[in-house]
């Protein structure tokens, strides 16, 4: 039997933040400070610098972070990522991918990925739960209706076969999914607080402006999203017990 202790969770980096929000860190930091992990408890890849992915065996999950790169452009190191993705979700390993990992996820495991119809979603939003939602662990018990930070052009048009979506918003159909009972996609960022969201809108304020939308107000309507980053911190104790199991 093996303890979390053993086996790292893995967070695979596939992009950086906005220039602007590099001086608070990359994403892998932002995701342990949000998943109450440990730098010890964690090995980041960045295959999008080409880092080579590891043996599934040796894990206690996977955690795929967001990234500036579209799942659609097909890149050889994403491809390369969704292959790995989706033996790994086969195999049952614990899998959360976040907003470009959510969209590699479903891509991984045959649902579509493309621009989505409504444009840019941005912003505190919030994520209404879908009956599923009351029975899945990591979301049963959670408000009907909740803020989230989001940042996307690109979403999920189809999830995979055999998946359950379990959020949505206005703007997005497919906020949150699950496939089997160990792998999960979110849209919205659980690891952004307000700071992080802030600066997203501030770079972005051109193309917002542009698209009719003001980045001020945006900005001004960020709040706090505790019951989004408690989605990620109930994916870890869930992987912790499925490693408990295996």
């Amino acid at each position: 039997m093996h303890t979390s202790a053993d086996k790292p969770f893995l967070i695979v980096e596939t992009g950086q933040p906005v220039a602007s929000m590099r001086r608070h860190g990359g994403f892998p930091h932002w995701i342990r400070s949000a998943a109450g992990l440990a730098r010890g408890e964690t090995a980041t890849l960045d295959v999008e610098g080409g880092g080579a992915l590891p043996s599934h065996a040796g894990l206690a999950g996977v955690i795929v972070t967001g990234s500036g790169a579209m799942v659609t452009e097909r890149r050889d190191w994403s491809e390369r990522s969704a292959a790995w993705l989706g033996d790994a979700a086969r195999a049952g390993v614990p899998v959360f991918g976040i907003c470009y990992g959510h969209q590699l996820l479903a891509h991984a495991l045959g649902g579509e990925v493309g621009d989505n119809p409504n444009g840019r979603e941005m912003g505190t939003v919030a994520i209404d739960l879908l009956p599923d939602a009351a029975s899945d662990p990591l979301f049963a018990g959670l408000p009907a209706s909740f803020p989230a930070q989001a940042t996307h052009l690109q979403s999920v048009l189809r999830a995979p076969e055999g998946a359950t979506v379990l959020a949505c918003s206005v703007h997005d159909a497919c906020h949150a999914f699950r496939w089997g009972d160990t792998a999960w996609g979110v849209q919205f960022h659980p690891e952004f607080g307000t700071v992080h969201m802030r600066g997203y809108v501030q770079a972005r304020a051109d193309a917002l402006a542009r698209e009719g939308r003001c980045p001020k107000r945006l900005a001004s309507e960020v709040a706090a999203a505790p019951h989004a980053r408690s989605v990620l911190r109930r994916f870890v104790r869930h992987a912790r017990g499925a490693l408990r199991q295996r």
